[in-house]
């Protein structure tokens, strides 16, 4: 490997990158209301802070960041010469309603989303551990049919927030979703009622199991009377019965009578201890303060079934989802963070967040028509570039986020796994599903840090520490993918061209989706020149230094 041209040609990649300049092009609503308003809110903070926003993305910038936003992976050269050749005003419309709807990206749309909701929802560690109660491709089955099928967003808050059944695919009354309480049911159900707070209404009730919260208005006793919504929910494990892909436990999830802490079911109540050790009594209660009929029988009130109606009918789900979703496409959401939601920590756009809200649910809450808004928008359009008009615009140093260029942010470790293979081409002769979720959860492990919290909190990106940089350098990925033996991409490719400048340009849009300007190609016919004519090692230290670049791992 010829080392020292590989780190010049990484130099060459950094400095083409950064000299590329971006023209500058009228934003569009493609005549949607919901992307003028966007237009119009984000401008309008534009104008109250003198902020001038970044030029236009570039075509090929903007398609490749909305594959890895939209479908979790880099466009392919294919893909990316297909838009080119679409040369109508609304082909960047034409390129997201593809994406959402056409059905060749319907499996690779409800992958994306699949994997982005089941580490909300278990974490990306969630039913790897053989004592697990997960079942982790339970959940991920009931999330990619839904998504396949683009269930609207209600449906499955209810769904989840509802679920019974057992755990595992192939189980008798099989229902994936039961997996999202798995695991979360220990101690009265804590787990559970502060997950559920925090995914789908965006608010943070965990501190208040203890005490009352020091820096925002819940209380104590709104904890408890959230908790008591899941008193009547118990898992079980199915003994006699494994799951059918042999990890973790086959368990089954019910709903069954609670007959209150004191034992009369017409009045089941929980009991929590205050500070001072004084006992204080709960019933359900939605955080707004509606409450339901006590009765503990399942055949009376069934208590998640009123919960899951008060959270959907409520206005912090929507926009909470939003907040949620908008944060997936420009890495800042209106709050920080994005579930901890409330007169406390003031949204940077409330008007805009409120607006998109009352808009996903008038929408029948479809959330391909809540990304298209987004994607579609101005400020989702707008180059990375950094400039003197709206250098003030930086959240990393603690600013409110305005959204006047694209925050750059490196992909997720998904992300980059999807987008190795897709560059590489090894898609092509992918194996089946299960089989790729399992190759993909193996590469993963090295990327995924569980923290000791209460909350279990993990590492939730490819964060480029030295191990994972190395893994990058040296990883079998990475070698597999550079490999010149015969068949191999690289090999191919090395014998399809005369002097490899094709092959270079395709190596460049295979991975950061733009051709090599005038410096990279001399930089490469250097590489080629240094290997005597062998174009097949000279194009694999090409493109080791570009899957090695910023440029490749960053999604810009």
């Amino acid at each position: 490997m010829a080392t020292f041209s590989r780190i010049g040609l990484a130099i060459c990649l950094m400095v083409g990158w950064v000299s590329i300049s971006m023209a500058a092009r009228s934003s569009d609503d493609y005549g949607i209301p919901q992307v003028a308003e966007i237009n119009e809110q984000i401008s309008l903070v534009w104008k109250d802070y003198g902020i001038k926003p970044a030029p236009e993305a570039q075509d090929f910038e903007w398609v490749r960041r909305v594959y890895l936003d939209i479908i979790g992976r880099v466009p392919s050269v294919a893909e990316l010469e297909e838009f080119q050749r679409d040369r109508s005003k609304d082909r960047k419309k034409n390129l997201v309603e593809k994406l959402l709807n056409d059905s060749t990206y319907t499996e690779e749309y409800a992958r994306n989303w699949t994997t982005i909701w089941t580490n909300v929802l278990i974490g990306r560690n969630g039913g790897l551990d053989n004592n697990s109660q997960i079942n982790r491709e339970g959940m991920q089955k009931y999330l990619r049919d839904s998504f396949a099928r683009n269930k609207p967003y209600d449906q499955m808050v209810r769904e989840i927030v509802t679920a019974e059944g057992a755990n595992a695919p192939g189980m008798p009354g099989f229902n994936g979703a039961v997996n999202f309480y798995m695991d979360k049911l220990a101690e009265d159900g804590v787990q559970a009622t502060a997950k559920t707070a925090q995914i789908f209404l965006g608010v943070q009730v965990q501190c208040t199991q203890c005490h009352n919260h020091p820096f925002n208005s819940w209380k104590q006793d709104k904890f408890w009377e959230l908790n008591a919504f899941f008193r009547q929910t118990r898992a079980r494990r199915n003994r006699g019965m494994e799951a059918n892909n042999g990890n973790g436990m086959a368990m089954s999830l019910a709903n069954v009578d609670f007959r209150g802490e004191s034992g009369n079911p017409s009045q089941a109540e929980v009991y929590y201890e205050l500070r001072n050790g004084l006992m204080e009594v709960a019933y359900p209660v939605f955080i707004d303060g509606t409450n339901i009929d006590p009765n503990g029988m399942v055949s009376q009130v069934n208590r998640r079934e009123e919960l899951s109606k008060f959270i959907n009918d409520s206005r912090e789900m929507q926009e909470a989802i939003v907040n949620r979703t908008w944060s997936h496409f420009f890495g800042h959401g209106f709050t920080k963070p994005i579930d901890d939601m409330g007169p406390h920590n003031r949204p940077s756009h409330p008007e805009l967040m409120t607006y998109l809200g009352e808009e996903f649910r008038g929408s029948s809450f479809n959330m391909k028509e809540l990304i298209k808004w987004i994607t579609l928008s101005q400020a989702y359009g707008l180059s990375s570039k950094i400039t003197k008009g709206n250098e003030v615009d930086d959240p990393t140093i603690g600013e409110t986020p305005k959204f006047s260029h694209f925050y750059l942010r490196q992909m997720d470790a998904e992300q980059l796994y999807e987008s190795l293979i897709v560059a590489t081409q090894a898609h092509k002769t992918r194996a089946d599903y299960a089989e790729q979720e399992r190759m993909k959860s193996m590469w993963m492990q090295q990327f995924t840090i569980a923290f000791g919290t209460d909350e279990g909190d993990e590492s939730t990106t490819f964060n480029g520490t030295i191990p994972q940089a190395l893994m990058m350098f040296n990883g079998d990925l990475i070698r597999e993918a550079t490999s010149i033996k015969p068949g191999s991409f690289i090999a191919t490719l090395a014998a399809n061209g005369d002097d490899g400048k094709e092959a270079i340009r395709h190596l460049y849009m295979a991975t950061v989706a733009r051709r090599p300007t005038k410096t990279e190609m001399q930089a490469a016919g250097v590489l080629v020149a240094s290997h005597k004519g062998n174009v097949a090692a000279a194009l694999q230290d090409v493109f080791w230094a570009l899957l090695n670049s910023n440029e490749f791992i960053l999604n810009h």
